[in-house]
């Protein structure tokens, strides 16, 4: 999965998102290890591959947060605010 961009994401189901999701984290496992015995070729792979994973995380953060009912975002604001102070 090379670089999937943030409006790619969205069409995704939440199923198809959790898969992608592990099996971007295998990947990026994977080249770390290789990286770490026999370098690579190109080591912005990592990179790319890293920045993949914060972008499916962010899409299922925002999914769950957007699932919330009334009373759950209530308290998340209130925590959100305590931890401002």
């Amino acid at each position: 999965m090379a670089t999937k961009k943030f409006t790619e994401l969205q069409d995704f189901s939440d199923a198809d998102l959790a898969n992608e999701l592990k099996e971007t984290v295998n990947q990026e496992q994977k080249l770390r290890f290789d990286h770490a015995l026999k370098g690579l070729d190109n080591p912005l792979l990592l990179r790319e591959i890293r920045r993949d994973v914060a972008r499916l995380k962010s899409e299922v953060r925002r999914r769950e947060i957007a699932a919330m009912d009334e009373k759950a975002i209530a308290k998340r604001s209130k925590i959100r605010l305590r931890r401002r102070n």
